[in-house]
């Protein structure tokens, strides 16, 4: 019997003692560390005394940055300590708990460098009919490495934060000149986040992910459709993405992962030795994607194509370094079915046609007032579930200069 009375903290809920996300919550005394316990959040810093030799230190600031440069041992150390103290029969000297719903995240680390892949092989062949249509919807090397492009670290946002409609250029087919102005087809896309930790490093090998991955958070990497179109030929993705990416929260330790893994499946050739996995790395995550009060999808991230221990090895494999804050996300999670796949310019296959929410209404893009929230989960030990995060937001209408 635990110290903690929380209908929610219990093993088959996500936020159990299975999970123990991290966050930073905002406080009378400024924001704090905290590890969430069912609908409640512990903050860490008041129970410094209970953790143990250089752990306090560690989770006794106002971010999880500290946290995610000890690497891995002092990760599994500080969770080991902290599922002894939140499972046993009294609570440590100082213990508080705060609901969760009356008080506000903050971005729990700083964001060093953003990463966002394109691993759903449904996704991607989705868009490929939808923007190429007549052509082959995968390009060739597709199937020979993750595909990606570099984000934005500064418009990487908490759950919760607003996001302003975007302006840029789109040209519509047969248009003769290019137009300037608010997106008219705003999106979102349904990813995993992976957040780095430990020891700078370049070239991470598949087998070496935990040495570098401290923890994982559902991603809304937001898009404008139509500046897309126009502004990512040849090149990827530039002002039709980085405008907003929300990230959740709540960080789920990888570890709280290790009765999720899964193989990816099976490529259709042999790959380059460093994309070869020893063990496999794949995730089995049941995803929830609404728009207002209307579930729109629900994706699951063992489709995807690409593990996120290929993805790292890929993004590093030139050299570069992965440090402690990188952020990297999957791409876009769609399975086979309409009912799975993760934006609305698949949903609505191009917005030809709409799909329905429950207040009657019909959408092909996102409209201002119109609210997004991700959620998921994952199976755990023993038929427990572990927990991610919810991730929102709210559009808005352009920002005023």
């Amino acid at each position: 019997m635990s110290w903690i009375e929380d209908p929610e903290f219990a093993l088959d809920k996500p936020f159990g003692p299975q999970t123990l996300p991290y966050g930073v919550l905002v406080t009378s005394a400024g924001p704090v560390v905290s590890v969430r316990v069912g609908r409640h959040a512990l903050p860490l810093r008041r129970i410094a005394g209970s953790l143990g030799p250089r752990l306090p230190e560690l989770v006794d600031g106002d971010s999880l940055d500290p946290l995610l440069a000890a690497g891995r041992e002092s990760w599994r150390e500080l969770r080991e300590r902290l599922t002894e103290i939140v499972t046993a029969g009294s609570a440590p000297p100082g213990a508080e708990l705060l609901r969760t719903d009356w008080h506000t995240l903050v971005l729990p680390f700083r964001v060093a460098d953003y990463v966002d892949f394109y691993s759903s092989r449904h996704h991607a062949e989705n868009v490929g009919h939808i923007f190429r249509r007549g052509s082959s919807p995968l390009l060739e090397n597709w199937t020979h490495l993750p595909v990606a492009y570099h984000g934005r670290a500064g418009t990487v946002y908490v759950s919760g934060t607003d996001v302003h409609r975007p302006c840029g250029q789109r040209k519509a087919p047969g248009d003769l000149q290019p137009a300037f102005g608010p997106t008219r087809r705003l999106d979102f896309e349904a990813e995993v986040g992976f957040v780095c930790g430990g020891e700078p490093s370049g070239r991470v090998a598949t087998s070496d992910i935990q040495e570098h991955v401290f923890g994982v958070g559902l991603v809304n990497d937001w898009s404008a459709r139509d500046i897309q179109a126009w502004e990512y030929q040849p090149l990827g993705p530039f002002l039709s993405k980085s405008f907003a990416t929300s990230l959740a929260g709540w960080i789920t330790p990888l570890e709280a992962f290790s009765h999720a893994r899964v193989p990816t499946p099976v490529p259709e050739h042999g790959l380059q030795s460093y994309l070869v996995e020893s063990e496999p790395w794949g995730l089995d995550l049941s995803l929830e994607i609404r728009c207002n009060d209307t579930v729109l999808s629900r994706p699951r991230f063992a489709d995807m194509a690409w593990s996120p221990a290929q993805q790292l090895a890929h993004m590093t494999v030139n050299g570069a370094p992965v440090r402690p804050g990188d952020l990297f996300a999957s791409g876009t999670v769609s399975g086979p079915e309409r009912g799975q796949r993760g934006c609305l310019l698949e949903l609505t296959w191009g917005g030809a046609e709409p799909v329905s929410l429950e207040d009657g209404e019909q959408r092909t893009f996102l409209q201002d007032g119109d609210r997004v929230t991700l959620g998921g989960t994952a199976p755990g030990p023993d038929g427990s579930v572990v927990g991610l995060g919810e991730v929102t937001g709210t559009v808005l209408a352009v920002a005023r200069r």
